[in-house]
């Protein structure tokens, strides 16, 4: 039992170190929603984040209390009241959202200073500071609709924040914000986090949901779900929520990726939208290849895409070398030129740092991913990752089930991402014919699911 332990945890532990390594020092915004609260993963997440923190990564915690104030609302025997998804707050919702964030603020707290022997609390110090880090302003009246109490974000105070995350403490957010005469206003956790991330430039904007991410495609005919989109480029992300009507619930596909191409479009890179019903979803999300909910990526800097004739001679120089060492197989241009339309690549500034080619077998419903090369330049910045997911998401859209690769000197690094080692009589029979036996490549295979 022992060895079968050591087999499965010492390559996932390997596999998760260079995550460990990329965050360190990294700042994470994390707006958990009221109703993961509700549901009662709170102790569960703060054990996640606690490690998170452990691990070097600065956490500001934006936490939601849109239940909580319903059922306030409810007790003193007065309706909720919204108008596009936003709260009236009248003076009794005031006092209700006041009342929640003080109850929930305890409850956090005392949930991060959990200590007991032989669970993930143990031995852990996680110093929980909150403030009146925002600066707030009225909606004001909008359409004819008087929001009273109801504010938006005017100032993050970033100085106080960072200086907070500097001592090493996790700064913890309510959804309020106060004007310079001292008028409290209720806001929503979605601003917040997405105002917060912005104005710190966070590394990471995540929100931990009722929903399991966004599905940019719908249901099939025969009523299957598609799967989640694990990623969506800022410029498709953009275009859905061009097509989507105004979100009012939380549970309308733009109400959270609205914010996610906000924070993008101002700096954050990277944003997420996971599920809070997913035990360790947040840490599935961070350290495992592929996550489990979607992630809206900025690439305005970095251009993933098809490849056209034009990229010939770039994808021709960035192989050439691996080529003469031997651990590609050699293509001549003509190859190359008649097969640009399989290729996908990387580009920055004009320059190609890596590329893959997908060539399908319809017939046996998979691909052979070949020629997967990064630039000696970035290697180890995760564009390899990168370009395997843009490949995967091909291979998906054109319903094939499996990818396959043949290799003789990075094995290890396809089986960290999932792929599996196969016999090489596994091969469909048309790759069969074409295999070279004096080379001995392995033949290594990844379910797409």
């Amino acid at each position: 039992m022992t060895s079968v332990f050591n087999f499965t945890f010492v390559p996932w532990f390997r596999s998760v170190a260079p995550y460990i390594h990329k965050f360190r020092n990294q700042t994470f915004v994390v707006g958990i929603a009221g109703e993961a609260i509700e549901a009662g993963r709170l102790t569960s997440l703060a054990q996640d984040l606690a490690m998170i923190q452990s691990m070097g990564v600065k956490i500001v915690l934006v936490h939601g209390f849109r239940p909580q104030v319903n059922e306030q609302l409810l007790a003193k025997g007065h309706t909720p009241k919204y108008s596009n998804g936003i709260r009236i707050t009248d003076m009794v919702a005031l006092d209700c959202a006041q009342e929640a964030a003080g109850q929930l603020r305890y409850e956090i707290e005392a949930a991060f200073s959990q200590g007991l022997p032989n669970t993930p609390m143990a031995d852990s110090t996680v110093r929980v500071i909150s403030g009146n880090f925002i600066t707030a302003r009225p909606v004001g009246i909008v359409n004819g609709v008087d929001f009273q109490h109801s504010g938006v974000v005017r100032k993050v105070d970033i100085a106080g924040i960072t200086r907070t995350l500097d001592m090493g403490a996790l700064v913890l957010i309510s959804p309020f914000g106060f004007s310079p005469t001292g008028e409290a206003f209720n806001l929503t956790m979605e601003e917040v986090a997405t105002s917060v991330s912005i104005a710190l430039q966070a590394d990471k904007l995540i929100f931990l949901t009722e929903v399991p991410g966004i599905r940019s495609r719908p249901s099939d005919p025969a009523g299957e779900d598609n799967p989640i989109d694990t990623e969506l480029p800022l410029a498709q992300a953009e275009k859905l929520l061009s097509e989507l009507p105004q979100a009012n619930q939380p549970t309308d596909t733009a109400f959270y990726l609205q914010h996610c191409v906000k924070a993008c479009k101002a700096g954050v890179e990277r944003s997420h939208i996971i599920p809070f019903a997913v035990d360790g979803s947040i840490l599935l999300e961070v350290y495992v290849h592929d996550g489990i909910g979607t992630m809206v990526v900025d690439e305005k800097l970095e251009e993933l895409r098809e490849a056209t004739a034009d990229d010939v001679g770039g994808i021709l120089q960035l192989i050439e070398p691996f080529e003469n060492d031997g651990t590609l197989v050699k293509r001549s241009r003509t190859e190359i030129e008649r097969d640009a339309g399989y290729y996908t690549v990387l580009e920055h500034d004009g320059i190609i740092f890596a590329c893959a080619a997908l060539y399908p077998y319809p017939e046996a419903r998979t691909a052979e991913m070949a020629a997967l090369t990064v630039s000696p330049e970035s290697q180890g910045q995760g564009d390899g990752e990168r370009v395997l997911k843009r490949v995967e998401q091909r291979a998906k859209a054109a319903g094939l089930q499996s990818i396959f690769v043949l290799t003789t000197r990075t094995m290890h690094w396809f089986i960290k991402r999932g792929f599996v080692p196969v016999d090489p009589d596994w091969l469909p029979e048309a790759r069969k014919r074409k295999y070279n036996w004096d080379r001995k490549s392995q033949v290594l295979v990844k379910k797409l699911t």
